[in-house]
């Protein structure tokens, strides 16, 4: 019986994460006896309540490479800043290596605008309605990293009135 209510308590635990596999390559390297094969895992990790990251993992199988990816999106975790609808609070662009996502607020019940990795992205983030765009390049990760870039530079009105000395 007290094992019974340890797994229920480890799946408690676990369920507040969710995960999603943007990606999964098998990679080679060339070494001096031949060819050594792995795989790279792409994967996003939210909540949905706020808090969203990507990770990355290379391993021998599968298996492992989405175990590291997992706990590689955990040490990366953003926090995003939204509004009462469910949206961001405003106009915002990140960067990552070649790629460019823009990210706009939209009305309410207009719901996830976007594609590839950046909806997977905002999706397990909370954000219910959003408007994005990914320009510049097609690469997961790259698209992925620049939507939590452009996420961890978002503000919220009180935030940006603290800093101006706005409000005390």
């Amino acid at each position: 019986m007290s094992s019974r209510k340890k797994t229920n308590k480890l799946k408690e635990k676990d369920s507040e994460w969710e995960e999603r596999v943007v990606q999964i390559r098998r990679v080679t390297k060339v070494v001096k006896g031949g060819k050594k094969l792995s795989f790279r895992a792409i994967l996003v990790i939210g909540n949905e309540k706020g808090q969203v990251g990507v990770g990355v993992g290379k391993a021998s199988d599968v298996i492992g490479a989405v175990k590291k990816a997992v706990t590689d999106g955990k040490k990366n975790l953003v926090t995003i800043p939204m509004t009462k609808d469910s949206s961001i609070p405003h106009i915002i662009t990140g960067r990552s290596g070649a790629a460019k996502v823009i990210m706009r607020p939209s009305a309410p019940g207009s719901g996830v605008i976007a594609g590839g990795a950046v909806r997977t992205m905002l999706e397990l983030g909370g954000v219910k309605n959003i408007l994005a765009k990914q320009l510049g390049s097609g690469n997961p990760l790259n698209n992925a990293r620049a939507a939590a870039d452009a996420l961890a530079k978002l503000k919220t009105f009180m935030e940006v009135s603290k800093e101006r000395d706005l409000v005390s």
